[in-house]
């Protein structure tokens, strides 16, 4: 999992032990009205998970400064996760709380992201022990045949909104394919659970530009997680720790190698996917300016969160709404970037002591 059951462990036992959760729709949940049908048509998530993550943002709230002006902390969630399964207010749940004017339902999603995406230190891990990042490698060579990958690494672009009177802006948003979008960066596992998700920038920025200026990858260039790969597409350069696909094959060992590197890169565009399935929001996010970029990255922050949380609970995901998207092919630079000679050397070492014929006979990606 994203999170080691130690930590998962830890937040269900504060959680029980903070004492009885704060009474905020009357003696029982705003929740507790839905059946489970209904419950899961209207989140996309189980009782079980939406409860534990009430009394994790309950325990949040409880933490923090909290206007009491506010509506009821389950009655904002409530508004909220309705708002991420669907991408809209929905009538039947904007009845329940009570809120009726657009600015408060608003209001309401933009709090309780706020909170959400805070909980990511917890719900979202990077492997930080060498136990840790040798058990998500060994699942990854399991995979794919491709050993020492501690993740896989791409940009996620969610479609959005801009006004096209701000001629410059607007072009800023339009991503390689043609819609305006804005990218966030994310690292996932084998299994499709979120490491990492940082940065929220206009869809026409450069993926490899997203790595260099991130957190994570300032980290992961320094060192500071051992000597382990990270599956790049096109859009990022070779590197000693970002393992892109060979541009000409001209071997069999080289193609080998290329269709392991599509399958486990598969793994990212599926996860992704579920995401945008299960939290519709990510389908378009609405109006965006670059001054409101803050906003947009606590909803995808806070659907990444939910992501691992709805995984931990084994939570099935709704039915599919409409055609999927297509992949993002990676934004390439007009002019090559340079890669240095002891990557290239590292990368076709890697190939011939792993995909040789005699090591070739794996099963098909």
């Amino acid at each position: 999992m994203a999170f080691p059951a130690p930590v998962w462990l830890a937040v269900q036992e504060e959680l029980l032990e903070s004492g009885e959760p704060e009474e905020d729709c009357g003696s029982q949940s705003c929740f507790d009205d839905f059946t489970d049908e209904a419950l899961f048509e209207s989140f996309h998530l189980s009782r079980a998970c939406i409860a534990f993550i009430a009394d994790a943002v309950r325990m949040r709230v409880k933490s923090a400064a909290f206007k009491k002006s506010q509506p009821p902390v389950d009655v904002m969630l409530m508004t909220a996760l309705s708002y991420y399964a669907h991408g809209v207010f929905t009538s039947s749940v904007q009845a329940k709380a009570g809120i009726n004017q657009p600015a408060g339902l608003v209001n309401a999603v933009n709090i309780i992201s706020g909170v959400i995406a805070g909980m990511s230190d917890v719900f979202i891990s990077f492997p930080l022990t060498a136990e840790a990042r040798d058990r998500i490698a060994s699942r990854m060579e399991e995979l794919c045949g491709i050993p020492g990958v501690l993740g896989v690494l791409a940009p996620a672009h969610f479609k959005i909104r801009a006004s096209p009177y701000d001629k410059k802006s607007f072009k800023s948003f339009i991503n390689t394919l043609g819609y305006t979008s804005v990218v966030s960066q994310f690292i996932c596992d084998s299994e499709g659970n979120i490491l990492s998700v940082e940065k929220c920038c206009v869809g026409s920025a450069y993926e490899q530009e997203l790595w260099d200026s991130s957190f994570k990858g300032r980290e992961v260039e320094d060192g500071l997680h051992g000597p382990f790969w990270f599956i790049g597409g096109k859009g990022y350069r070779l590197s000693e720790h970002i393992l892109t696909p060979v541009s000409n094959p001209v071997s069999d060992r080289e193609v080998r190698f290329n269709e392991a590197h599509a399958k486990v890169h598969r793994v990212m565009q599926s996860m992704l996917g579920a995401m945008k399935r299960r939290f519709r929001c990510l389908q378009q996010l609405g109006f965006t300016e670059e001054a409101s970029l803050n906003k947009k990255s606590n909803i995808i922050k806070s659907c990444s969160v939910l992501h691992n949380i709805a995984k931990k609970f084994s939570v099935p995901l709704p039915p599919r709404a409409g055609m999927g998207e297509p992949s993002y092919p990676g934004k390439l630079y007009t002019s090559p970037m340079e890669i240095s000679p002891e990557a290239l050397k590292a990368r076709q070492e890697l190939i011939d002591r792993n995909f040789s014929a005699s090591v070739g006979s794996r099963d098909a990606p």
